[in-house]
């Protein structure tokens, strides 16, 4: 073969493995549009939540319900990243090593982590609440550890809430996609939350005492709103109170509106509103601490009060949804309970292949995820406190589902708080009505941040279900 030829078909050869290899890295891949319901991944999921719910004591007469809790600072020292706006970090820095763009000068207010643990005397379950974005699966791993080493406590009793405030720490996570959402990764900041978050939760462990627990909801509708379309959304604000012998109260809160009142130019750590709210509550209540946990974010917006600026109107917020609270809450006059049947159900999710699409045909490769570090890993968690349900869902979960989840909850005769962030990020979670929509790939929620595929809302509906039944009902021995 003539030496022209020869450098032809290497010239060829190279050519087509590039496209090869583009193709099976990068795509496009056809997209699939297959149900989950005979999935493997699902039957694993079904088997974990069996397992998990035969090791709770399911009993209509429960012991007195014990509460104790614990909180922990947890504010970074200045000049480090912040997690929440991806314009904060300079691309470039991650891959030419260039100077760190977009460290913050200091803290405005001071972010913290609250731990609360509830036990019926047979299980014992753990709520945490934390001023940050989300809930990375490299601290959550080593707070399990932690905590496991010094109590009884596994990963299935501990469900994390983040309030999702956009001006938190970063520098968590190792990877493009951590580095995009809160800059260039330090594993000292991990090791910093790990204590944070396990002195915490040790400290509601072992001030567990005899307490009595009241909850309830009212609208907060002036404060949130639909960013994504016009239909409804979770417009509740939920808050469960806890009260001890002697007199100290802990009051947990969730709401689902989006904490991004403050922007990216915005380089100082503050919890948002929800720390703003926290502050005030503790500030007008005597002996009480109050925390927070994101509800239902996706689609929902904020809407807070006009102000001189970002943290102004933060404030207000959060000052204002205090209020709220006092004038709609008679704490003289709850409706206490004291023997509470506690259970939880905790699973690594196993979740249907990746599918981040450019069209309504084509998708980017399920192998691009894990070049870019984004980890395909998530827990799901379920914790029942009498006739009160908690389930946490690792994405931005959709304020519309949450909708149908709560009153499809209230129609059987219990109350459902769906959170969000629980542990790890798999993108939005939105209805399933919307994601075949013609211009569905070109919203920001069911297009870029939509990367587990169709019938997204249905998955989790179906998960959601069988772990509420399944702590109705599942006894161990």
């Amino acid at each position: 073969m003539r030496l022209w030829k020869k450098i032809l078909l290497g010239f060829v050869v190279i050519i087509a493995s590039l496209v090869a290899l583009f193709l099976i890295f990068i795509g496009p891949w056809p997209t699939y549009s297959a149900g989950f319901e005979n999935a493997s991944y699902y039957e694993e999921n079904l088997n974990a939540i069996k397992t998990q719910a035969t090791m709770n004591k399911i009993t209509a007469t429960p012991d007195q319900l014990q509460a104790g809790w614990g909180v922990c600072d947890m504010t970074p020292e200045p000049g480090l990243p912040m997690a929440g706006y991806g314009a904060r970090h300079n691309i470039k820095e991650y891959l030419l090593g260039d100077e760190p763009t977009g460290l913050t000068t200091g803290a405005h207010d001071r972010l913290h982590v609250k731990a609360v643990a509830l036990s019926d005397g047979e299980d014992t379950v753990v709520i945490v609440g934390a001023d940050m974005l989300l809930m990375p699966p490299n601290v959550a791993d080593g707070v399990y550890a932690a905590v496991a080493a010094k109590t009884p406590l596994t990963a299935n009793d501990i469900l994390f809430g983040a309030s999702h405030t956009h001006d938190g720490p970063g520098a968590w996570g190792p990877g493009l996609a951590a580095f995009v959402t809160g800059g260039t990764y330090d594993p000292k900041v991990v090791e910093f939350l790990t204590v944070a978050f396990t002195n915490a939760i040790l400290d509601a462990y072992n001030s567990l005492a005899p307490a009595k627990l009241a909850y309830g909801a009212f609208d907060a509708k002036e404060f949130i709103r639909n960013r994504a379309r016009d239909a409804a959304i979770d417009t509740r604000f939920n808050y469960l109170i806890l009260e001890k012998e002697n007199g100290k109260r802990y009051i947990l809160t969730r709401f689902s509106a989006h904490p991004t009142t403050v922007g990216s130019r915005f380089l100082q750590f503050t919890a948002e509103f929800p720390g703003f709210l926290q502050t005030a509550l503790e500030q007008t209540l005597p002996n009480t601490t109050v925390a927070y946990i994101g509800g239902s974010l996706g689609s929902s917006g904020p809407l807070a009060p006009e102000g001189p600026d970002d943290i102004s109107r933060a404030k207000a917020m959060g000052m204002a949804l205090a209020q709220k609270f006092l004038d709609n809450v008679d704490m003289e006059n709850l409706d206490w309970k004291t023997n509470v049947d506690v259970a939880a159900i905790g699973i690594p999710l196993q979740l249907p292949p990746f599918q981040l699409r450019v069209s309504q045909k084509l998708r980017l490769s399920p192998m691009l995820p894990k070049l870019l570090g984004v980890p395909h890993e998530a827990r799901m968690q379920s914790v029942r406190l009498g006739d009160l349900y908690l389930v946490g869902t690792p994405a931005d979960f959709s304020g519309e589902i949450s909708l149908d989840w709560s009153n499809w909850a209230k129609a059987n005769g219990f109350t459902l708080w769906p959170t969000s962030f629980c542990y790890g990020y798999i993108g939005y979670v939105s209805p399933d009505k919307y994601y075949s929509e013609p211009d569905a790939t070109k919203e920001y929620e069911t297009g870029l941040m939509s990367w587990i595929g169709p019938h997204q809302e249905a998955f989790f509906t179906a998960l959601m279900k069988n772990m509420v039944d399944s702590l109705k009902t599942s006894a161990a021995g």
